[in-house]
């Protein structure tokens, strides 16, 4: 009589993968420009919903364009999403294939070997485009990567944020939560490609304090307005005169002698990415990063259904977990929630 099958192997090795993909994301790349491309995805704030955000635009560059993408996030050994956790990041091995890396991240405290691979994928001249907090991305109290910290002095002063992405924490510039910001084009630089079909910028995040360095090229300034309401009118005083930087680029050579292409924008909170304008200006930036012919006018349509939720902390989805924002899932709309968190898309009422 032949011996039935041992199933126990299959069994434990099923239950091997489906619990190393539960804290990461991977989207593969349809046929598109950047089909052979790796963007790895990086969400780790406490405050502006990053791992909404990444999950969206993962599948944007995957299913429209064609890179092959994966999602790290902050999150705990059962997939649940930790956007408090600091010192957490899922399947840092990604960054060792990464030719571009496309962050969101606040004060993150990863272990060395976290930090290790992301140092090595800078040295290696890996392309980065940066949003939001990500000027303040690291705060290191010791260790081997303590220079990355926002708040580093001596030869990085400003880590990672000042040396690298051409800004660290300042200050807010507009009233947090209460006056938005319009994007206005910097006009000596209106041709610039990665502008194509930018359009019509209006963002629910307040402008950040900015002085990149002098040889960022600045391809966008930030108007405050009066309320949330894109159709609100610009502060009158000082505020705008002159408006900051809120989008520029640098070409920079690092210590290893490679060229890092750099893109930093101080939007990009989840709610700011409901902008088509701003969805594209990303989406642009990575091939800008990849030096890849920039599209006309990039598809930025959503691939499932997209309702983030406002910037606030502790404002996360309770028991969220990463597999909630596979391929074919939709984000779905919050209500019923109190204090900063509300209904999805649409503005609080002004105080």
């Amino acid at each position: 009589m032949n011996a039935k099958p041992c199933l126990f192997p299959l069994l434990l090795l099923s239950l091997m993968i489906s619990a190393s993909a539960q804290d990461h994301l991977i989207f593969e790349g349809k046929d598109g420009p950047g089909k052979g491309k790796q963007v790895v995805l990086i969400a780790g704030d406490e405050e502006y919903r990053s791992e909404e955000a990444m999950p969206m635009l993962a599948k944007i560059l995957s299913q429209r364009h064609g890179f092959t993408c994966t999602v790290l996030f902050s999150a705990d050994a059962e997939g649940t999403i930790q956007p408090a956790a600091g010192g957490s990041l899922s399947n840092s091995a990604a960054l060792d294939k990464a030719d571009l890396i496309l962050m969101s991240i606040r004060f993150r405290h990863w272990s060395d070997e976290a930090m290790a691979r992301f140092d090595n994928a800078y040295k290696r001249g890996v392309p980065m485009v940066a949003l939001r907090t990500s000027t303040h991305g690291f705060n290191m109290k010791d260790g081997a990567f303590k220079k990355y910290s926002f708040n580093a002095k001596d030869e990085w002063a400003g880590g990672f944020g000042k040396q690298v992405l051409g800004e660290t924490w300042v200050a807010h510039h507009g009233a947090h939560k209460k006056e938005g910001c319009r994007g206005i084009v910097e006009v000596l630089n209106k041709d610039h490609p990665l502008l194509r079909s930018v359009e019509n910028i209006f963002v629910e995040s307040d402008v950040y304090t900015a002085n990149p360095p002098a040889d960022a090229l600045v391809l966008m300034r930030g108007q405050v307005t009066e309320t949330l309401d894109p159709a609100s009118k610009p502060v009158e005083g000082k505020k705008n005169d002159p408006m900051q930087p809120i989008v520029w680029l640098r070409e920079r050579v690092n210590e290893a002698g490679k060229t890092n292409r750099i893109c930093t924008t101080t939007m990009g909170a989840a709610t700011d990415l409901i902008n088509e304008g701003l969805r594209r200006l990303v989406v642009n930036s990575v091939y800008w990063g990849l030096a890849l012919e920039i599209p006309m006018k990039a598809d930025v349509s959503y691939v499932d259904p997209y309702a983030p939720s406002f910037f606030g902390f502790k404002t996360e989805r309770k028991n969220f977990k990463v597999i909630d924002q596979d391929l074919g899932k939709a984000l779905p709309a919050r209500t019923g929630d109190d204090g900063d968190v509300r209904p999805n898309a649409v503005a609080p009422k002004p105080k």
